[in-house]
């Protein structure tokens, strides 16, 4: 199989996972591995590298999901909370935790630098963000794990961040619960006619 085969699978594999457990697919060292590799060579505007990473595992990662909960405890209504509690659930049953960060010091920083540029740093930010996180998202279906990604900022930042220490300039964007496969994705996705979302112009 060419290398280039193998691309489009793991492109066209990738998929929202929700049924996960914790049985372990890959060394905790090789998930590292595939994080720090992201980091390193995934794009970003003026070489800014403003990503920042943080891998929950273990009882952190459990910590999350608990922080989350209960956040939103106070949030939805009790007799309404039910379903919310079995999402919450199925996020912590799973092996461990990303969270995708971007670094707003360095964000700034660029604003003031180059001031023409001023409103583009934070689109750039989030678009290079957006292909860190689709990157480690592909290449941890490529191992054998699942995953999906969700969105509990800005209602958990101020608690993650005193949590596990991490600086104040950093701002969460997403997090991305990874765990042992224990359902198939949905068959039948659905796809817009792709010749009303490409137009090839000679």
């Amino acid at each position: 199989m060419t290398l280039t085969t193998t691309f489009y699978d793991a492109i066209e594999n990738r998929r929202s996972i929700y049924g996960i457990s914790k049985e372990p697919v890959i060394s905790d060292e090789r998930i590292q591995e595939i994080v720090n590799h992201a980091v390193k060579y995934v794009p970003s505007a003026f070489n800014s590298q403003t990503a920042r990473v943080v891998i929950l595992l273990g009882d952190n990662h459990t910590k999350l999901w608990d922080i989350t909960t209960q956040t939103l405890k106070g949030m939805v209504p009790e007799d309404q909370f039910a379903s919310t509690q079995e999402k919450m659930d199925s996020f912590n049953a799973g092996y461990g935790t990303v969270l995708f960060f971007e670094d707003m010091s360095i964000v700034e920083g660029l604003q003031a630098q180059f001031p023409s540029y001023a409103d583009n740093f934070p689109v750039w930010s989030l678009q290079s963000s957006g292909m860190l996180q689709y990157t480690i998202w592909t290449a941890l279906e490529s191992e054998g794990f699942g995953a999906s990604l969700q969105h509990y900022n800005p209602l958990i930042d101020e608690e993650v961040k005193t949590t596990w220490n991490l600086p104040t300039s950093w701002k969460l964007l997403a997090q991305m619960p990874f765990g042992k496969p224990t359902v198939e994705p949905n068959p039948n996705k659905e796809f817009e006619p792709i010749e009303d979302r490409v137009k090839v112009l000679k």
